[in-house]
């Protein structure tokens, strides 16, 4: 997730990374986040690694709240959810063409 306030438009950019598996976690965990430098930088590892990247102003926010490695709390999941729904349907569309 990331963000930039919109009605701020030189304010500092907020990254946090989540990982999911279902195999292993009881709900997704947040692996990194940070702001400037430290936010450019996983956008960049992100997109290099091909990791798809939601732009969300409030839940970006929400996830720089949490530790690194801390599962997100069930008040998320919802909204992880869907997230994590529009990313695999990007991996699926992109798999198909």
């Amino acid at each position: 997730m990331t963000q930039r306030r919109p009605d701020a438009p030189d304010a500092k950019l907020r990254a946090a990374a989540l990982r999911y598996d279902a195999a292993a976690d009881r709900a997704p965990r947040v692996v990194a986040k940070g702001e400037g430098v430290l936010a450019e930088e996983i956008v960049r590892r992100a997109l290099e690694s091909g990791v798809p990247i939601h732009e969300s102003h409030e839940l970006a926010a929400a996830l720089m709240k949490f530790e690194v490695d801390q599962q997100i709390p069930p008040a998320l999941y919802v909204a992880i959810a869907e997230v994590l729904a529009w990313a695999y349907r990007l991996e699926a569309d992109a798999g198909a063409g």
